[in-house]
């Protein structure tokens, strides 16, 4: 690192200390030529791929807009702010280890479905009927039916619904 008092290009490091999260770096610097002192900050740069939409324009990634889309397809549901930016912080993740520069926006559509499936079934539903863009209600009627639970069969083929084995998990 350079002096930038001296601009001498020896300096020695004489404190190193990370941040309580771990993601900043905090050196203390001592130029031996000059003897100033100076801090620097080392912290991860890490670029999100750009998105290339349906209509092939670009845009560059927008962890508002997607934090925001999840949000409003949960408005008024049971799930906690920390749950959608776990969920955000998942799909982010994805992004980066993909290591592409470039993502279609049907792959985050997807993430962002498989997230909110998770999260609560009937954001799911609401974010993929804007998402997918029914063409009719079969479509809809077909997607219901994916996340409605299955009842269990007993021996005799019927459904065990009211046994102890379903009532505790067992």
């Amino acid at each position: 690192m350079k002096c930038p008092f001296c601009s001498d290009p020896n300096t020695q490091v004489t404190d190193t200390r990370e941040n309580e999260d771990g993601d900043v770096v905090r050196r203390r610097r001592r130029c031996p030529k000059c003897d100033k002192r100076f801090t620097t900050y080392e912290r991860i740069d890490l670029k999100m791929p750009h998105i290339v939409k349906r209509n092939g324009n670009r845009t560059e990634f927008d962890h508002g807009k997607l934090a925001g889309s999840m949000k409003l397809a949960l408005r008024k549901r049971p799930v906690t702010t920390e749950a959608v930016d776990a969920a955000v912080d998942r799909i982010e993740a994805r992004l980066l280890s993909m290591g592409e520069q470039e993502v279609p926006s049907e792959k985050i559509g997807e993430l962002v479905m498989k997230e909110l499936k998770k999260l609560d079934k009937v954001a799911y539903i609401r974010f993929a009927s804007v998402y997918r863009n029914f063409a009719d209600v079969d479509e809809f009627s077909e997607l219901i039916r994916e996340v409605q639970p299955r009842p269990r069969r007993g021996k005799a083929g019927k459904p065990n619904q009211d046994s102890e084995h379903d009532l505790f998990g067992g």
